[in-house]
């Protein structure tokens, strides 16, 4: 059992929805990033997405574009973003780090030496949002091999006649992407998404976790509650990018897990 699974038996005992919160490694540099990693489960975060910075984000809408760019002005490699995982493992052990972004770094770094890396940095699980059920054998494979979840995108365009591919090999939960477009697209709506999770949720047995369009704390209770949880990604990056402190993107993280946790 991964940190991930563990993490949504706890929360289903309880009777609670997941609030999974993103952030950019390296944004706005290294230290304050670590600084606010460390903030997030304290502010109610279930599940941090680290975010690896790439120099071509096709999935990303600008404010996520714009951090990843912070981040590598900055210097942030994959080797310090999988530091700053094994740093924030000194004091947090059950937390999980879910490390999403595109494949061409892992690919430059080896796939086996970047399992072996990410499993001793305290990596639970991956989303590499460029790769294909088609190449599970590149990274999917191994990575589940390691003992790593890897999670897998599902959109509004995934019909049922793909959704089986999608979902054959994923584990940890599922990501459905509420919107068409890239991250900090529009609104999403908790009408149009719960029979979307209805349909997704008929196929597997996994948790199924609603981001893009979340900036609300009502956005995330709406949303919530027809899913196994939420994710917010840009909002947050958004506050890290006006220059707040980290006392105040922590509360603005509250917030949003203060909402989702009321569903």
């Amino acid at each position: 059992m991964t940190r991930i699974d563990a993490k949504f038996a706890e929360l289903n005992a309880a009777g609670k929805k997941a609030f999974v919160a993103y952030v950019m490694a390296g944004d706005p540099d290294e230290a304050k990033s670590l600084e606010i990693v460390k903030a997030l489960p304290a502010a109610g975060v279930d599940i941090i997405e680290l975010g690896l910075p790439f120099t071509d984000p096709m999935a990303d809408g600008p404010t996520i574009q714009l951090a990843g760019q912070r981040a590598l002005d900055q210097g942030m490699t994959l080797n310090k973003t999988l530091a700053m995982a094994a740093d924030f493992r000194k004091t947090d052990d059950t937390t999980p780090i879910v490390l999403m972004g595109y494949y061409n770094p892992i690919y430059s770094h080896g796939v086996d030496q970047f399992l072996v890396d990410a499993v001793n940095a305290g990596i639970d699980g991956l989303i590499v949002v460029d790769l294909p059920p088609e190449e599970d054998d590149e990274l999917c494979i191994p990575a589940q091999k390691a003992g790593l979840n890897f999670i897998r995108l599902a959109t509004p365009t995934t019909d049922d006649k793909r959704l089986p591919t999608v979902l054959q090999n994923t584990s940890g939960f599922v990501y459905y992407v509420s919107v068409t477009g890239t991250t900090g697209a529009a609104a999403a709506s908790g009408a149009d998404v719960a029979p979307e999770v209805a349909r997704i949720k008929a196929k597997t047995d996994l948790p199924v976790i609603v981001g893009f369009g979340v900036r609300t704390p009502e956005k995330a209770q709406e949303i919530a509650a027809v899913a196994d949880g939420t994710v917010v990604g840009s909002a947050i990056v958004n506050e890290i990018a006006q220059g707040k402190s980290v006392a105040e993107v922590a509360a603005y993280v509250k917030s949003l897990a203060d909402g989702a946790h009321r569903a």
